[in-house]
C-alpha cells in the first residue's frame, strides 16, 4: 500500500500523539498503566491510523479497532481502579 505524502504526515503525527499521550496518561496513575489500559490505547491509535486511509474497508476496521479498543481500555481502568481501592 501507498501512501501520498500528507497521508504520511498524518500517520507519524498520529503516532507520536499517541506515544505523548501514554506518558502523560502514565503519569496521571499513581501505579503503572496495566497490560488492558496499553493495550486499549494502541488499539485506539492503530483504528484512527486506518481511518485516514482513504478507503472504505480500512475506514470501517479503523472504527470497529477503534471501539474494541475503548472497551479494552476501560476494562483495564476497572481493573486499576478496583487495585487502587477506588
Amino acid at each position: 500500500m501507498k501512501f501520498t505524502q500528507t497521508e504520511r504526515y498524518i500517520l507519524s503525527a498520529g503516532v507520536l500523539t499517541a506515544l505523548c499521550s501514554f506518558g502523560a496518561l502514565a503519569a496521571d496513575h499513581e501505579a503503572p498503566l496495566n497490560k488492558d489500559q496499553v493495550e486499549g490505547r494502541v488499539e485506539e491509535t492503530k483504528s484512527k491510523v486506518k481511518e485516514v486511509i482513504d478507503d472504505k474497508g480500512l475506514e470501517v476496521e479503523g472504527n470497529v479497532q477503534k471501539n474494541l479498543g475503548k472497551a479494552q481500555k476501560g476494562y483495564g481502568d476497572i481493573k486499576q481502579d478496583i487495585k487502587e481501592g477506588k
